[in-house]
């Protein structure tokens, strides 16, 4: 994934369709992808695709369309048998999962801007000015819920409780059943920071989130009370911008192993339960990182795909044909690692050395956010708003 290595003005983004002016946090931001929906020079020359033997066979299962995601990134949610996907006009859209056909249409009455969170059960997504939605699994909106920001990520549903990240990096606990803010984490952050959509990740009851200045947090989930405060990353360099070490992607956890990984940083992990550091390695990276088995994958900085032993960060391999094609956070299927880019490609690659097995074009357009596993295959979504699910063998 491409980062512009200047300063961003929010009032200029909000002219693109980005920055709120909701909330008092600072008007100085590193956008994480300004200059992958906005273009502009890129830092690296995105890689020519290279030829291979296919050791794979993959094909498309289905595909959809669900409207533009504009300046916005919308991961979609898969459950129950439905994958729901959102657009920044406010629609959000059910699909039956082994087929594809649209099951159902939601229309928000709202532009969105963070999405689609929650479950089966419950549809959670957000606005540019800072609005939670809540809908039924019917369409019937169960609430609305005010934050101080805009909200970029998608909203987590569990315990009967919502968490939901906004843009001034606060966290919001809210209650499910009727969206009452119950408690707000607030931290101390950089001048500088990169907006990104990272939101948090709830695990028996836990809330765990990253936070610019490359700390990672564990919160109760039910009154958000601190539980340990780790450093993924130390800030180094003499500018503002030399020093943005941002967690711009979602933590992962594994056990009772959690790990992170920043920008102008590091990747590293830590004991669940204490913060306590077992290993970190020098990468960096904004796209993130998945677990599978026993090892770490990471896109980092340069979309270079690497390979890390999960319990010793022992490198396993280093794939570094996709250089500057803007790749998203890495997703296993079976015995691969996938990957999407800038163009629409989906790249398979074995989970065992990185080399290529298979690659599938979509629409042309980016895919801006990490591909998602499906029963059969996973399922990715680009800019352009085109669903595609993808098997492979």
């Amino acid at each position: 994934m491409r980062i512009r290595r200047s300063l961003v003005l929010c009032a200029a983004v909000t002219a693109l369709g980005g920055c709120s002016a909701v909330g008092d946090y600072s008007d100085r931001v590193f956008n994480k992808y300004y200059d992958k929906i906005f273009g502009g020079a890129p830092a690296i020359k995105p890689a020519e695709l290279v030829q291979f033997t296919a050791t794979a066979q993959a094909r498309i299962l289905w595909q959809a369309d669900a409207g533009d995601a504009g300046a916005y990134i919308f991961s979609p949610l898969v459950g129950g048998g439905a994958v729901y996907v959102a657009n920044a006009k406010g629609r959000i859209t059910r699909y039956d999962e082994a087929s594809g056909k649209s099951t159902l249409h939601i229309d928000t009455g709202a532009k969105l801007s963070g999405g689609v969170g929650g479950n089966s059960s419950m549809i959670l997504v957000g606005t540019p000015q800072g609005a939670v939605f809540a809908f039924d699994r019917e369409g019937k909106q169960l609430w609305k819920a005010q934050l101080s920001s805009e909200v970029l990520s998608a909203p987590q549903l569990d315990a009967g409780m919502v968490v939901v990240r906004g843009g001034d990096s606060r966290v919001f606990g809210l209650d499910a059943a009727t969206g009452e803010t119950k408690w707000t984490y607030q931290r101390q952050i950089p001048t500088l920071t990169m907006r990104t959509d990272a939101g948090v990740v709830l695990y028996h009851g836990g809330v765990f989130a990253g936070f610019p200045g490359g700390r990672l947090v564990a919160l109760a989930l039910d009154s958000g009370v601190l539980g340990w405060d780790a450093l993924v990353a130390i800030p180094k360099g003499t500018t503002e911008l030399e020093r943005v070490t941002d967690i711009a992607s979602p933590p992962v956890i594994d056990g009772r192993q959690i790990c992170a990984a920043a920008f102008q940083g590091r990747v590293a992990c830590f004991e669940l339960a204490s913060g306590t550091p077992i290993w970190g390695r020098e990468i960096s990276s904004v796209a993130g990182l998945t677990i599978e088995g026993g090892d770490l994958y990471v896109s980092d900085e340069k979309s270079a795909v690497v390979a890390f032993d999960k319990a010793t960060g022992e490198m396993q391999w280093k794939q570094e044909k996709l250089l500057g094609r803007q790749i998203t956070a890495p997703v296993a299927s079976g015995r691969f690692i996938a990957v999407g880019d800038y163009q629409g490609y989906v790249h398979f690659m074995s989970r065992k050395d990185g080399e290529f097995a298979v690659r599938v074009a979509t629409d042309g357009s980016p895919i801006i956010t990490q591909p998602v596993a499906l029963d059969e295959g996973i399922l990715v979504v680009t800019q352009k708003g085109g669903v595609f699910a993808i098997a492979v063998q």
